[in-house]
Parts: structure tokens; C-alpha cells; sequence
């Protein structure tokens, strides 16, 4: 994706991924005291949306280019079997969780009813595929968002600045969405929000 062929798509994959996970650390640590920091919860949440979106095209990207039978990323080759496999249910839980929140955001406390059980059950399910798709691509993480192709020591990737500006720009992207949905926290963070049945 961008300049640097096969290993800069997998570049901008990997330092994506280090920026998702540092996020979703945050929004872990919110889920654990949910009552006080709603406000963050939501806000972190869609903060996401422009890495997350930012992964799921640069791992589209990929996927159709090797299944075009585009050269490069034929010679590439695939990711490995278990990351192919883990793959579907990392996109579909993910997709699950933040559509499900964005509702639930809307909706208000009130009005959560099963919307809420959906969150739960795909943020669980979301945990387990992308906590195993992490650890598979743990080895060559470091390699990769130090931006250094594994199969040229020492070479440095061209289009450096074109990853970062795409990453910049998915960052900036889900910033504004959050500020701009921030009164619509109003109805979560108000006294008694969590006062129904079913809360978190």
C-alpha cells in the first residue's frame, strides 16, 4: 500500500498495529473502572475507528493484490495458515464491537436492552482472535515498525513518510469524530446512567 511495495504495506500493517494497541490498552484500563471513566471509554472508542480502519485497509490491500495475482505479491507469498485462519474472526468480531458500541452510544443507557449483551459477547470473542493474532505476529514486529525489510538487513524501506502521514491522518481522523460526538456522551455520563438493569 503506498510506496515500498510488499514490505512497506507490511510496515504500515505492523506500526498501525502498535498504535491499536496502545489504544485499546487505555480503553482496557477504562472497561475496568466503566462507571467513572465512560467518558474516556467512548472517547478512546472512537478514536479507534481511523487506526482501526487504517489496519482492515492496509490487510484488504494485501488480500486483493495477492488475489489478483499481482507479482510482488505472489513472490510475498501469503500470511502464514494460522494467521489466515484467525483472520475472518479478528475482522468480524472487531467490526461487531465498535458497531455495537457506536449503537449503544447513541441509544443511551436506557434504551441498551440487547445491544449491550452484543457488546459484551464480541468484545470477549474480539479479546480471544486478536489476543492470538498479536502473539503470532510478535517475531517480527520490532523488525518491521523499526521499518527495516527481514529479508534485506540494513536496508532502510522507501516511502517512510507516506506511512506515517497515512497513519497521522487515520489518528487525526478518529480525533475529530471524537470531539465531535462528544455531546452525545451526555446521556452516559449523566447521574443514574448506569442505574437500569444490565449495566456494566
Amino acid at each position: 500500500m503506498g510506496t515500498g511495495g510488499t514490505e512497506g504495506n507490511e510496515h504500515l500493517t505492523s506500526i498501525t498495529g502498535v498504535i491499536l494497541i496502545v489504544l485499546l490498552a487505555v480503553l482496557g484500563v477504562t472497561i475496568l473502572r466503566i462507571h467513572q471513566l465512560i467518558s474516556i471509554h467512548l472517547f478512546v472508542g472512537l478514536l479507534l475507528l481511523g487506526p482501526v480502519a487504517l489496519k482492515l485497509a492496509s490487510t484488504g490491500y494485501r488480500f486483493a493484490r495477492y488475489y489478483t495475482r499481482d507479482p510482488s505479491y505472489r513472490l510475498k507469498g501469503p500470511p502464514p495458515p494460522a494467521m489466515r485462519m484467525l483472520a475472518p474472526g479478528v475482522v468480524v468480531t472487531t467490526v461487531a464491537v465498535f458497531v455495537s458500541g457506536i449503537v449503544l452510544m447513541f441509544l443511551g443507557p436506557s434504551h441498551r436492552q440487547a445491544w449491550l449483551g452484543i457488546h459484551k459477547v464480541s468484545f470477549i470473542a474480539w479479546l480471544a482472535f486478536t489476543g492470538l493474532h498479536v502473539l503470532g505476529h510478535l517475531p517480527e514486529l520490532a523488525t518491521l515498525v523499526a521499518g527495516r525489510a527481514p529479508t534485506l538487513p540494513g536496508h532502510r524501506l522507501q516511502g517512510n513518510a507516506a506511512r506515517w502521514l497515512a497513519l497521522s491522518g487515520a489518528i487525526v481522523g478518529g480525533l475529530v469524530l471524537a470531539i465531535v460526538l462528544i455531546p452525545h456522551f451526555a446521556a452516559w455520563t449523566a447521574s443514574g446512567a448506569f442505574d437500569h438493569r444490565g449495566d456494566h
